[in-house]
């Protein structure tokens, strides 16, 4: 039985009757996007890796909560993000980096030909983002890179509509006051 032609919803039934292929499956076709939203997270290869591993393993135990009134991508994806973010607060720490290796990493980062302007400007803006306060990142990253709207933002980070607002509002401007300095 070829489990690649199988819909999503044919899947999780397989799943939830302990069926590996189907697992592993399932896994082949998440994978990749479920790593890229840990990363985008806690900015650490082997991290969002551990993380995306953990958050299939919870999600497969768990498959029985999961109830069919979102896409099972989006429950999978809050999954990632919830255990990112907890991830990020847990090993939060404070590096020092020498102007040397600073420099460099300028030096690096401006290297792009001028092939691609688009690519150029996406680089820019993400690397912008990378320097904004860790609040103001998570916030935009889950409203413009995940795409989460003002609710579920407000369940995932467990803050209110208003505060919500507030902060995607004054993380915007501070994006828009580095990009205006870096261009």
């Amino acid at each position: 039985m070829a489990l690649t032609s199988k819909n999503i919803e044919t899947l999780i039934v397989l799943c939830r009757k302990g069926n590996q292929l189907a697992q592993l499956e399932v896994y082949n076709r998440y994978q990749k996007a479920m790593y890229n939203t840990a990363f985008r997270i806690v900015k650490n290869s082997a991290e969002a890796e551990d993380i995306m591993q953990e958050s299939f393993i919870t999600a497969f135990t768990k498959l029985d909560s999961f109830k069919g009134n979102a896409s099972f991508g989006s429950w999978l994806k809050r999954i990632v993000i919830n255990k990112s973010i907890g991830e990020y607060h847990k090993s939060k720490r404070f590096v020092s980096v020498s102007e040397k290796e600073i420099e460099n990493e300028v030096e690096d980062d401006f290297s792009i030909s001028s092939e691609d302007i688009t690519n150029t400007k996406v680089k820019l803006v993400l690397k912008c983002m990378d320097d904004l306060h860790d609040n103001y990142r998570q916030i935009l990253t889950l409203h413009f890179i995940e795409g989460f709207d003002y609710e579920e933002i407000c369940e995932i980070l467990n803050i209110s509509y208003a505060n919500c607002r507030t902060l995607i509002y004054r993380a915007k401007e501070s994006l828009r006051t580095k990009l205006k300095v870096s261009v």
